[in-house]
């Protein structure tokens, strides 16, 4: 699609100063961890992932957008098989990807192998904007494969592909962000969307609550399976986050790269 690159870019930039400047002027939490060698490490993973997926796109030159097209063109897909008004095609499109999204989390949570580099994103000592950033380049081309073959699955457009990433990608920047919202803000808006009281839950150093509130986007999976948690047991202002016994190493990228490879 013309312009899909500078449009998401555009948006995600926007998003990314507009919560940044958010979570200095109304912080939800004090940060325990140096903020500049943190965002250093979190936006060099921006770099690799990039990296990545750009060399992956020489190998796979179809990937999420262009699958779309691929899957229309050849008439792949459940979407491509009923004749649905646009607008209903885009929402229904919109509403599974996020749910496989959804799905794929909880699985990151419960295979050993997909935890090893999942782990990286929940090793992060504090949270705010930039650990939404914070993939292991591995988990990220995982990702967009699952993602391809979940475009020629469900044969959505174009349009939606690049709506579903534009949510995403702003949803999971507003949910990490350290941000203080209102008790009613947050009651009004985790009724749809997920929070960052709510997933700050999901980040907690203790297992039983980071095993629930999966959701990135939309709240309705968490309730619907059950996986929903409320608030965690500490409260947010004593709550930690990060996984324990990893204390300031998050931090340092050398150390967050070959955390995977650890036991």
């Amino acid at each position: 699609m013309p312009y899909e690159l500078i449009l998401r870019l555009g948006v995600f930039l926007g998003l990314f100063v507009l919560f940044a400047l958010s979570e200095r002027y109304a912080p939800r939490r004090p940060l325990t961890a140096r903020v500049a060698a943190r965002w250093l490490t979190n936006w060099a993973f921006v770099l690799l992932d990039t990296i990545t997926l750009r060399l992956m796109a020489v190998v796979l030159p179809l990937l999420a957008v262009g699958a779309a097209l691929d899957a229309g063109q050849r008439g792949l897909g459940l979407l491509n098989q009923i004749d649905l008004p646009g607008w209903v095609e885009v929402q229904l499109a919109i509403l599974l990807l996020d749910l496989a999204i959804w799905a794929q989390h909880l699985i990151t949570h419960k295979v050993p192998l997909f935890w090893r580099f999942h782990r990286v994103h929940h090793a992060d000592a504090d949270m705010d904007v930039t650990t939404a950033i914070r993939f292991h380049p591995v988990e990220i081309a995982a990702s967009m494969l699952l993602k391809i073959g979940l475009v020629y699955l469900l044969g959505p457009s174009a349009l939606a592909v690049v709506l579903f990433e534009i949510l995403l990608n702003g949803t999971a920047l507003f949910n990490h962000a350290n941000i203080a919202l209102s008790a009613r803000a947050d009651r009004i808006i985790r009724t749809f969307l997920v929070t960052p009281d709510m997933h700050r839950v999901h980040h907690s150093v203790h297992r039983h609550e980071h095993d629930s509130n999966f959701g990135f986007a939309l709240s309705l999976w968490d309730r619907l399976f059950r996986t929903y948690r409320a608030e965690p047991e500490g409260g947010h202002a004593g709550m930690r986050v990060g996984l324990n016994g990893s204390d300031q190493h998050p931090s340092e990228l050398g150390w967050s790269l070959l955390l995977p490879f650890r036991k």
